[in-house]
């Protein structure tokens, strides 16, 4: 029996094969990068904050943490860019406190405050995953968010999040990260390099293990640059 035919005659088994977790093709170096940066980047974060709001408001948020594991996990991730951050953090936080005095049921307020988020964040390129989080802790926040008003959006979440920016543009530059992460337009592209030698799947993830985190893994890569050659080959015998 070929692949093909074993692999039809059993969807479920193949359904739950994909459940289990490949492994990150990451090398070793930035893995404990990823850790430090995150946890470096928090600490003082959560103290800046802290020094600037004092006791008597509210200095730090949950979500930021998310922001943290993408800024310094993901960095070169489109979700993970500075505008990202600041941007999605800011919109979402205005896009629930809006909400959240407009609709007073919760369970309401929280679907339409994500929507109108997601929608912003999207509008404005700023689309930021823990965005989501931010609008919902507008709204679900409690008391001492409630009483912030709009003022939660400066602070503390505008706060944390342009330090966090900060801390990660530092650190990952230190580290030998490009951060920002795209080139801008002025900037030199890498020349088109002609492959004569066809690429494996090993060949994918050796590459991916040698350096920084990216957020594909190696059968989405090898079926990227399987339709950039078809996209290419069309555009050269079309020309």
């Amino acid at each position: 029996m070929n692949k093909s035919a074993s692999a039809g005659s059993h969807p479920l088994r193949l359904f739950l094969a994909r459940l289990w977790p490949h492994p990150l093709a990451v090398s070793k170096k930035h893995v404990v990068i990823a850790g430090l940066g995150a946890g470096i980047g928090l600490i003082l974060t959560s103290l800046l904050s802290h020094w600037v709001l004092g006791e008597l408001n509210l200095w730090f948020v949950a979500p930021v943490g998310a922001s943290a594991v993408l800024l310094f996990g993901l960095p070169a991730s489109p979700l993970a860019q500075p505008w990202a951050i600041v941007g999605g953090n800011s919109l979402s936080a205005l896009a629930g406190v809006t909400v959240s005095q407009l609709i007073p049921d919760p369970a309401l307020a929280c679907g339409v405050a994500a929507c109108v988020a997601i929608l912003l964040m999207f509008q404005l390129r700023c689309l930021h995953p823990p965005g989501g989080a931010v609008a919902l802790t507008a709204i679900l926040g409690g008391p001492s968010v409630q009483q912030l008003g709009y003022h939660f959006v400066l602070t503390p979440i505008l706060l944390n999040s342009l330090t966090l920016a900060l801390l990660a543009l530092l650190f990952n530059n230190l580290a030998g990260r490009r951060y920002p992460h795209p080139l801008a337009p002025e900037e030199v592209k890498p020349d088109p390099v002609a492959m004569p030698v066809p690429l494996t799947r090993a060949d994918l993830h050796q590459a991916l293990q040698d350096g920084e985190l990216m957020d594909i893994d190696e059968d989405d890569l090898q079926a990227l640059l399987l339709r950039a050659e078809e996209i290419a080959q069309r555009r050269q015998f079309s020309g």
